[in-house]
């Protein structure tokens, strides 16, 4: 149950973070960085250990895909 919340999830962060960043993305790459971002926001142990921790697991999430978003941007830039 842990990874289709961690899709679900991710799914919501990539597109929150997709929207604060002002960037346009396709479905898969908005999903695939809400994902990744969910992982680097500790996401995934927020699910294992406790539910409770949902809501800051999915701040967590958003920023860690923004982070993503960011670097992806700086690193293009170059």
């Amino acid at each position: 149950m842990p990874v289709v919340w961690l899709i679900v999830i991710g799914a919501a962060a990539g597109f929150l973070a997709t929207r604060f960043m002002r960037i346009r993305l396709g479905v898969v790459e908005t999903v695939a960085i809400g994902i990744a971002g969910a992982v680097i926001g500790g996401l995934v142990l927020r699910f294992l250990i406790a539910m409770t921790g949902a809501l800051a697991g999915l701040v967590g999430a958003v920023l860690g895909a923004m982070l993503l978003i960011w670097l992806w941007q700086t690193y293009m830039r170059r």
